[in-house]
């Protein structure tokens, strides 16, 4: 496991990133949403985004496998096992997110159909071409080496298996001082990049499917995060600290003005295993 994970992994366990992510974030779905004009609504926005990647895999039939990596508290999983019939594996590094994972499936129902893995995406514990389809949202950002990801999801999708996901990405080529308060809170020298991705692809030989690039949405998502975090700070008294607030705050306005600068990117990336 690379260092980069491992502080991201002590990251999501704390109480106070659990607190805000839970309750101010998304709550099930921490992810960018796609929003409508003027919208502040981050669940909405971020089911919306869950919804447009479940459409892309309408073509699989139901009982198909599905791994979701770096999946936070899972609810893009039950999204596919309720609205497409999938069965889902959840691999993700903060048990802390996982036995919420587990807690919600339960209550919806969907517990065996739902299998939850603490684990690392750099070595998915999983045998060769064992999935239909991999998923992930706004976690690959967090690895010290994308292309090994990258890897490990070629080994265990079954050839003609799909991969879909979304990552907060850096423009190609943007200056790295520019962006350093943004890399300084992921620990991390650069992000991704569509063209990066783009290389990994043709490195392993997989087919584009389709790439959706989604830009605008990632300002205004840490737009409406950091509107929502301030009007609700009151209720978070007792549960996130004073301190951790003023911090996201503070990276939160890092986001949005390196957005604003053309500094980032994001989109809906999909390829296709040969």
């Amino acid at each position: 496991m690379s260092q980069v994970v491992d502080t991201t992994r002590t990251y999501y366990d704390s109480t106070d990133a659990d607190q805000f992510y839970f309750h101010i974030w998304g709550g099930e779905d921490i992810h960018i949403g796609l929003y409508e004009e003027g919208e502040t609504d981050t669940r909405a926005a971020s089911r919306r985004t869950v919804k447009a990647m479940a459409d892309q895999l309408s073509h699989l039939p139901a009982g198909s496998r599905i791994l979701d990596i770096g999946s936070g508290y899972g609810g893009s999983g039950r999204y596919l096992i309720k609205e497409h019939g999938f069965e889902v594996t959840s691999l993700n590094l903060s048990e802390v997110q996982n036995e919420r994972n587990r807690a919600a499936n339960v209550k919806e129902g969907v517990a065996d159909k739902h299998e939850v893995v603490a684990g690392n995406f750099e070595e998915i514990p999983f045998a060769d071409e064992t999935f239909d389809a991999v998923w992930s949202q706004d976690a690959i950002l967090h690895s010290g080496d994308r292309f090994r990801v990258f890897q490990e999801v070629d080994r265990v999708l079954k050839p003609g298996g799909g991969f879909i996901f979304t990552d907060p990405m850096q423009k190609h080529n943007a200056d790295p001082e520019a962006l350093a308060p943004v890399l300084q809170r992921i620990h991390l020298a650069s992000m991704g990049s569509f063209e990066t991705y783009d290389e990994y692809r043709n490195k392993l030989g997989w087919e584009e499917v389709s790439v959706d690039d989604l830009t605008p949405q990632l300002v205004q998502h840490y737009t409406a995060v950091r509107a929502n975090l301030k009007e609700r700070r009151g209720t978070l008294a007792g549960e996130v600290s004073e301190a951790y607030i003023d911090n996201m705050i503070q990276g939160l306005s890092h986001w949005i003005v390196a957005g604003g600068a053309r500094l980032l990117a994001w989109g809906i990336l999909h390829y296709r295993k040969a």
